[in-house]
C-alpha cells in the first residue's frame, strides 16, 4: 500500500503539511540509484560550501532535473564541467522536506567524451537511414521564387547576416520570416523545434532555412538531435540546412531536402539570380522576336509567290477565256439543237406528204367516193362514205367485195 493512500483524509480531518511531506520523502527514499544523461546548466557551487546544486536538461525537450552533489566532486572532476557539457550522472531521488524540493543526490558524474558523442551519431545515423528519411525520393524540391523564406538562426548571428545579404543581392525583392534561437547548448533543440513548428504552419512561407556557422562537435551536436531530423522529415514546408562549414556534416544535412555547404551558399540556392533570370528573359524575347520574323517572313514569301500566279495576278483574262469558250459552247449547242429541229421538220414534212397522197381525203378530192355494201334483212344497201348530189352519175366499180362509186360526167 502507498504511503500517502492511508489514513484516508478528509475535509474535516485533513494532513498537516508536515505530514504530506514526510510520506512524500518516505515514499521517494525508497527509490534506487539511477543512471541519468543530459545536459548540464546553472552550475552553482559557492565557495566553502560543501554542497553544490546544478541543473540538468534533457537535450531534445524542455524538461530539467535539479541535481546535489558534493562541491568536492565538481571540483575534482577532469575535465573542468561547464554549462552545456554532456554528462552521465549517478544518483539517488531525494526529497527535501524542509522546502518541499525534489533533486537527485549525485555521487558520480562522468563527462559524455567526443569519441562517445560521435558514436552516438553513428548509430542514430544508421537507424535514421534504415528508416528512409535520407532517401532522395522523399526530398522535395526548392521553389524557383519563394513568396517568403523562413530563417530559424541565431540573433545577430554571422550565419544570419549571410543569408539575408547574399539572397537580397540575387533577389532584392526577396523576404524573410527571421525567428531567432539559440543554436547551441541545452535550451537549442527546444527552441529549434518551437520556430519550425511555427514557420511550417505559415501558408505564405515557401521554404525554410536552418543557419548557424561553424563549431566544435559539441557546438554543432543539437543539429544531430534525433527528435530535430525528425520535425524536420515531417515538415510540408521544403526545409534548407545550412549548418557550419564544408567538412562539418550533422544529422540535420541528410534530413532536410536541400543541403547547403555555408550560410552563404544557402542565402544564393533559395532564390534565383535576378541578373541571370533578366539575361534569360532578354534572351527567351530574342528568340521569340527571332521566330516572329521568320514566320511573318515566311508567310510574306508564300502571300508574294501566291500573288505571282496568274489567277490572282491577271484574274480578269482566265474570267475572259471562259466567258468566251461559254460562248462558243451556247453556239454550238445551238447550232446542233436548230440541226436537229430542221431534220425532225423535213422527216415530218416528209410524212405528212405521204400520209396525205395515201389517204382517203386525197382519192376523194380525185372525184372518187367510197361505198360499202351492207347486207341487211336480206337486202343489199349501198352506203357511200361521202354525200352526193342527187342526179349525179356514178360508175360503179366492184373490187374484191368492196363497191367504189365514181362520179362521172358521161350524158
Amino acid at each position: 500500500m502507498s504511503p500517502l493512500s492511508s489514513p484516508p483524509t478528509t475535509a474535516e480531518s485533513p494532513w498537516p503539511v508536515r505530514t504530506v511531506a514526510r510520506k512524500i520523502a518516505d515514499w521517494i527514499n525508497r527509490l534506487g540509484t539511477v543512471w541519468v544523461e543530459g545536459q548540464l546548466t546553472q552550475i552553482s557551487a559557492r565557495q566553502g560550501a560543501s554542497t553544490a546544486f546544478l541543473t540538468l536538461r534533457d537535450p531534445s525537450a524542455d524538461v530539467s532535473l535539479t541535481l546535489t552533489c558534493p562541491a568536492k566532486l565538481l571540483r575534482d572532476n577532469d575535465p573542468q564541467l561547464t554549462d552545456g557539457t554532456r554528462v552521465v550522472v549517478h544518483g539517488k531521488p531525494s526529497f527535501y522536506v524542509g522546502r518541499g524540493t525534489l533533486s537527485l543526490r549525485v555521487d558520480e558524474i562522468r563527462t559524455v567524451g567526443i569519441g562517445e558523442l560521435l558514436a552516438r551519431i553513428e548509430r542514430l545515423r544508421k537507424l535514421l537511414r534504415a528508416e528512409g528519411l535520407f532517401e532522395p525520393e522523399r526530398k522535395r524540391p526548392l521553389p524557383f521564387l519563394p513568396e517568403r523564406i523562413g530563417l530559424v538562426t541565431g540573433r545577430d548571428s554571422a550565419a544570419e547576416h549571410d543569408v539575408l545579404t547574399n539572397a537580397r543581392l540575387r533577389w532584392p525583392a526577396v523576404r524573410f520570416e527571421v525567428r531567432n534561437v539559440v543554436v547551441q547548448g541545452s535550451t537549442a533543440v527546444p527552441q529549434l523545434l518551437e520556430a519550425l513548428e511555427e514557420l511550417d504552419r505559415d501558408p505564405n512561407v515557401d521554404v525554410i532555412v536552418i543557419a548557424r556557422g561553424g563549431g566544435s562537435v559539441e557546438d554543432l551536436l543539437p543539429f544531430s538531435d534525433e527528435t530535430l531530423c525528425r520535425a524536420v522529415a515531417a515538415c510540408e514546408t521544403p526545409v534548407v540546412s545550412a549548418i557550419g562549414h564544408e567538412p562539418d556534416s550533422p544529422l540535420l544535412d541528410h534530413v532536410a531536402d536541400v543541403r547547403s555547404s555555408t550560410p552563404t551558399a544557402a542565402g544564393k540556392r533559395v532564390v534565383p539570380d535576378v541578373v541571370e533570370q533578366s539575361q534569360y528573359v532578354d534572351q527567351l524575347r530574342q528568340r521569340a522576336r527571332r521566330a516572329l520574323r521568320g514566320w511573318v517572313d515566311r508567310e510574306q514569301g508564300l502571300l508574294d509567290s501566291l500573288r505571282t500566279r496568274p489567277a490572282l495576278a491577271d484574274p480578269h483574262t482566265p474570267l475572259r477565256r471562259r466567258s468566251e469558250e461559254v460562248g462558243m459552247l451556247g453556239q454550238r449547242c445551238r447550232r446542233a439543237v436548230l440541226a436537229v429541229l430542221t431534220e425532225q421538220r423535213h422527216e415530218l414534212a416528209t410524212m405528212r406528204s405521204r400520209l396525205t397522197a395515201l389517204g382517203p381525203a386525197a382519192t376523194l378530192s380525185r372525184g372518187y367516193a367510197i361505198v360499202q355494201r351492207v347486207e341487211d334483212s336480206g337486202s343489199s344497201v349501198l352506203r357511200s362514205t361521202e354525200q352526193v348530189a342527187r342526179g349525179t352519175r356514178l360508175r360503179i366499180r366492184l373490187t374484191d367485195g368492196t363497191v367504189h362509186a365514181v362520179v362521172t360526167d358521161d350524158e
